[in-house]
């Protein structure tokens, strides 16, 4: 393969894109990332709130490719240690004082209906009713052992993003879905 690295930087460039991931992830390897994500956003001349909210929607959305993606796989990570992996794609860009986070990954159609139902249910819900219904799901967490986050993964991103929500599944030949969800930061904050 010949790639000539200066016309893909120029292309991302072109389309406000900062920082572009794809492949294999697991939990450990989140890490790293946002280590990098942090050292990122320290260079930049933002509000705190803003950086956070960034920086949180990055952790929430990986950690949502992590639980519903339907490609899995075993692979050893960089200390020899076998894990599991799901596969995905992070981007974050910024253009006129707004971040754009956005992420996909391949869903089973079960986990497109949750997620669905989910993200659609959030975005009824102004910002007061987002804290008391994230205040609900974590006592509701905190009293299930069993629980898998009850969604407060996609509650904290609704809360740190600047408007609803947007997302869209693409059906795929074999059954699966191909899931995007896109959310918006304000450098001043939320709308």
């Amino acid at each position: 393969m010949n790639f000539n690295i200066r016309q893909y930087s120029q292309m991302l460039a072109d389309h406000n894109i900062e920082v572009i991931y794809s492949g294999p992830i697991w939990a450990g390897g989140i890490d790293g990332m946002a280590e990098m994500l942090q050292k990122r956003l320290e260079y930049e001349d933002l509000p705190f709130s803003a950086s956070q909210s960034v920086f949180s929607v990055f952790v929430e959305q990986m950690n949502n490719m992590l639980m519903y993606s339907a490609e899995k796989d075993r692979q050893k990570d960089p200390d020899g240690k076998e894990v599991e992996t799901s596969k995905g794609i992070y981007i974050l860009g910024i253009k006129d004082a707004t971040y754009f986070v956005q992420t996909g990954n391949v869903v089973t159609p079960n986990s497109a209906n949750i997620l669905k139902t989910r993200i659609d249910h959030l975005n009824t819900l102004d910002k007061k009713a987002l804290r008391q219904f994230y205040k609900q799901q974590m006592m509701a967490e905190n009293d299930n052992p069993e629980s898998k986050g009850a969604g407060i993964g996609l509650i904290e991103i609704a809360r740190r993003s600047s408007t609803p929500i947007k997302y869209q599944f693409e059906d795929l030949d074999n059954g699966l879905l191909y899931f995007t969800m896109y959310v918006t930061i304000k450098q001043g904050g939320k709308e």
